[in-house]
């Protein structure tokens, strides 16, 4: 394996900022209270926590008593999509969500069903842009929730999440929103885009891991998951990871501070990678491309390598020294097709054939070029190794597909 690593898994998880790690340890060091004790350590730890909790929660525009953390995004979807289901279950039982949810939100509205929920699953277009229409036409008198995903973490794609969220707030019924890969690259505000309930972590932007939050709008009662203490408004009990929190305030702090430098950066670094990788034959960009573009994530890059798996792409770029994702991402260790990939039309062996780039703050040019050189170089030995011969054992289905095995 080459010394000289190159991640590009940053939708997976990120390096933590220096800045952001120092500022933790001095936490670790001297606030270690309980936040909910009466004495003097606790009260300062009740301090920090307050002044955590009002920092982040300005930066989706919200007030601090709006916010509770948890312990990140899977858990701020179960008790989003839980907490909801069961409040308001004498209200009605149909959930809608999309079908390129996180499996957080997915399996959790899934499972609902067995309790005697309803759920609908809208579909997106070849990009992962969710049918709108058909979204508004969905809704019923008993729908109680919708869940769609603000940007997706496989192929990049950023919602229409004001349209959706006025849609929702029209017909009366709460809106939740997974925003665990947008937070720190894109610029929420609750209010604007009438979001009900948020989910946001730290480790996607360069904080540590283990630390998530909700937005709850105020005047929405959830119930809890757990029982124990009146921590996190009682909603969600257990002493909270006081430095982890401090950490989630700081890389906040420097994700927004330094906003517009870092995203004219990374997508500078995304779409060099994107162009360089478009140059290797029989394979196609998944996700937002050409004008929709600007409603792609600004570190993600999604390629479907034709007639190769992407396990053997992972693995030859994890021996160079790359990491990367596959094409089934959270699911990388299965060999479950992504649902994502399936839900814009992919077939099975074209998402087993997909890599993720998830590029950050840290990337550079070097490492772009030096990617593309060895994904190039990789794709061209598992092709020599195969018996197939795409010009010669593929075709066209019609004159605007692109080649595939013939029938």
């Amino acid at each position: 394996m080459s010394d000289e690593l190159i991640y590009l898994d940053n939708g997976d998880t990120t390096k933590i900022d220096d800045e952001v790690l120092e500022y933790m340890l001095e936490f670790y060091k001297t606030s270690y209270g309980n936040p909910a004790s009466l004495h003097q350590l606790g009260i300062d730890a009740d301090e920090n926590l307050s002044e955590a909790r009002q920092k982040v929660s300005s930066f989706i525009n919200c007030n601090g008593d709006d916010l509770i953390f948890t312990s990140g995004a899977t858990e701020s979807n179960n008790l989003a999509i839980n907490g909801v289901a069961n409040f308001y279950k004498d209200k009605g039982k149909h959930i809608i969500i999309s079908t390129i949810e996180h499996s957080s939100v997915r399996e959790v509205a899934r499972r609902l069903i067995k309790s005697g929920y309803e759920l609908t699953e809208i579909g997106v277009d070849s990009e992962g842009f969710l049918d709108i229409d058909l979204l508004e036409k969905s809704i019923r008198p008993d729908t109680i929730l919708v869940s769609i995903i603000y940007a997706n973490y496989e192929i990049g794609t950023i919602q229409q999440i004001e349209n959706i969220g006025k849609i929702c707030r029209d017909k009366g019924v709460f809106f939740h929103s997974d925003a665990a890969q947008a937070f720190g690259k894109i610029k929420i505000d609750v209010i604007k885009e009438n979001i009900d309930l948020l989910t946001f972590n730290a480790h996607k932007m360069h904080g540590p891991k283990g630390v998530g939050a909700l937005y709850i709008r105020k005047g929405i009662s959830l119930s809890k998951m757990f029982e124990g203490g009146a921590h996190e408004r009682g909603i969600r009990p257990g002493t909270e990871n006081l430095p982890a929190i401090m950490g989630f305030a700081k890389a906040a702090e420097i994700a927004y501070r330094d906003f517009d430098k870092i995203d004219s950066y990374v997508c500078g670094l995304r779409d060099l990678l994107a162009t360089k990788l478009s140059e290797i034959d029989h394979i196609f960009y998944n996700g937002p491309k050409g004008e929709h573009l600007v409603n792609r994530l600004s570190n993600n890059v999604d390629f479907t390598f034709q007639f190769i798996e992407g396990e053997a792409i992972m693995l030859h770029l994890t021996l160079r020294g790359i990491c990367v994702s596959s094409g089934s991402a959270c699911s990388s260790k299965t060999l479950e097709p992504s649902h994502v990939l399936t839900a814009i039309g992919l077939k099975h062996e074209q998402a087993h054939g997909s890599i993720r780039f998830t590029l950050s703050k840290y990337t550079t040019e070097d490492d772009v070029l030096r990617t593309a050189k060895n994904v190039k170089e990789v794709v061209e030995i598992l092709r020599n190794m195969s018996s197939f011969n795409p010009e010669v054992h593929s075709e066209l289905n019609n004159e605007n597909a692109v080649t595939f095995y013939k029938r």
